[in-house]
């Protein structure tokens, strides 16, 4: 259909135009506004590391370093005397193993929720998610004596059981809702050529679940790393200690001391998991569309 060019209102348009323009630049703006002042504290930190503690104390917090030298010594200094080495490396432990296991738990019980029919499902998937439901903080005083009574409290082994254990119900929900949308031809195409139930699900399932996998790991992974309250009740010994805690222990006995120690430590328990997120991102951005193709 032809249009009538000398109809149009090319006033109109081009004050339409300026408008959005006007409303683009005002979100750009908010959006620098707001990213610089995200970024400022990360600004601090990676100032304070660079200094030793005498150029510290003798500057603004805020000024550059003189060099780069001092970071070396800071990490170091932070690495035996906060004992970060042991945080950091039962934090990856319990990390690795506690997602891992947890989010594979998580898409056995989904798959058995998902794919299968029979009476109860419904029960079962909401005794499941019943876990989600209530503040964490509440299993704290029941759990800590029930460790207690079994000889797992402060142990590598009951730290690992118990973050399997939380983390479970979350993913559950998402893979059951993957699952569900997942076309169920394959599992018949499957069945009808001999397979196995155990076979469907680690050569067919499995493999089609790397995506929210990823994505519900790195979420799993990033909760247990960042958990403060159950490891500080959970573990006294500095050999079992989370980075988390190890960090919060070395901030109250050297803050007034060496604060660029403590930032050094501060440093060393944020990289990993900016690591991991970036090393990994292209699987979590896929597992993040929760859709079957």
């Amino acid at each position: 259909m032809a249009v009538d060019l000398s109809t149009l209102d090319y006033g109109a348009i081009a004050r339409t135009e300026a408008r959005r323009n006007r409303e683009n630049k005002g979100v750009f703006v908010l959006m620098m506004v707001l990213s610089i002042a995200w970024l400022a504290p990360f600004y601090y930190l990676i100032v304070s590391v660079l200094k030793s503690p005498a150029e510290y104390v003798a500057s603004h917090p805020l000024a550059l370093p003189s060099g780069i030298m001092p970071l070396f010594a800071n990490v170091t200094d932070a690495w035996v005397e906060a004992r970060m080495g042991f945080g950091v490396l039962n934090s990856l432990l319990y990390g690795v193993v506690g997602a891992g296991v947890a989010v594979f738990i998580a898409i056995m019980a989904a798959h058995g929720l998902a794919r299968y029919r029979y009476s109860g499902r419904t029960f079962w998937f909401m005794l499941i998610f019943a876990g989600t439901i209530f503040p964490f903080q509440m299993y704290l005083i029941p759990l800590f004596f029930t460790y207690l009574e079994l000889g797992l409290l402060d142990t590598r082994i009951g730290m690992i059981l118990f973050y399997t254990a939380i983390c479970i119900p979350f993913p559950v929900l998402v893979m059951r809702n993957y699952l569900t949308q997942m076309s169920s031809e394959m599992d018949e195409a499957a069945r009808m050529d001999g397979c196995s139930e155990f076979r469907l699900f680690f050569s067919i399932i499995l493999p089609n679940c790397k995506g929210p996998f990823i994505a519900l790991f790195l979420l799993q992974f990033t909760w247990i790393w960042n958990d403060l309250i159950f490891s500080t009740v959970l573990t006294q010994r500095v050999e079992v200690r989370s980075v988390m805690s190890t960090l919060q222990v070395f901030q109250g006995a050297y803050a007034d001391v060496s604060q660029t120690v403590v930032m050094a430590a501060s440093l060393l328990a944020s990289l990993p998991t900016v690591v991991l997120f970036f090393v990994l991102r292209r699987h979590f951005m896929q597992g993040l569309q929760v859709s079957s193709n």
